[in-house]
């Protein structure tokens, strides 16, 4: 599946890499629901998932050039800062009023929808930002908003856990068309229609190879059985 992987991946790395102080790398990994998450130093991980879940190359552009954007923004980083200062308060907060159940309920819930937001703002930042370095990968930075439209359509249960408390699927697709029409200079060239995307296939069934390695991995890890 790299090799399905690797020129998207090499495109955006070469359009983002100015803007980040370390190598972009990117990892696939194995899970079952579609996901994609980047850490600090540059690293975007994969979920194998991801890539039967897009249905064209640029859908999964969209998705590597959201991620690498929380990497240029440094906002994993900030998220935990923002996330540490939270918990102090909430702490804080539960020495004043005692710990009562119903004031322990509240808050937790005062502490997440202060997360939430910040996170809402963070996310719509990359939505920008990542249609920003799609195009200037020279992919069509529409893909993120058919892959919102894709979402809407979807089992709930195949939709990416990055999802979860991020801004409605509408309102992203209203941002990123309000942002292209106001840089027509860089998005203008690029075609909105769906038709024009190209689709994106991958492996109808993981090689062979794959699935001995991993069931010999399994064996290996059972605990011995007793004489």
């Amino acid at each position: 599946m790299y090799d399905q992987l690797k020129p998207i991946s090499d495109a955006i790395t070469r359009a983002a890499q100015p803007r980040y102080n370390h190598p972009f790398k990117f990892y696939l990994v194995h899970e079952a629901q579609p996901n994609a998450f980047a850490t600090p130093g540059g690293n975007v991980y994969v979920v194998d998932s991801l890539l039967y879940f897009v249905k064209n190359t640029d859908e999964l552009a969209g998705t590597l050039c959201h991620e690498v954007s929380h990497t240029i923004h440094h906002d994993t980083m900030t998220l935990m800062e923002e996330r540490q200062k939270i918990a102090k308060r909430e702490v804080g907060a539960a020495i004043l009023l005692g710990p009562s159940t119903a004031h322990v309920l509240a808050i937790a819930l005062l502490g997440m929808l202060h997360s939430l937001s910040y996170s809402r703002d963070v996310e719509s930042r990359a939505d920008l930002t990542g249609s920003d370095v799609c195009a200037a990968a020279g992919y069509n930075p529409w893909g993120l908003v058919w892959l919102f439209q894709d979402f809407n359509n979807a089992n709930p249960n195949q939709v990416p856990q990055l999802l979860s408390d991020h801004p409605s699927n509408q309102d992203r697709v209203e941002a990123l068309e309000q942002h292209f029409r106001r840089n027509p200079s860089v998005f203008k060239k690029f075609n909105p229609d769906l038709k024009s995307a190209t689709p994106f296939a991958v492996p109808d069934k993981v090689p062979e190879v794959f699935l001995r390695s991993e069931s010999n991995s399994n064996r290996a890890a059972e605990p011995a059985k007793p004489k």
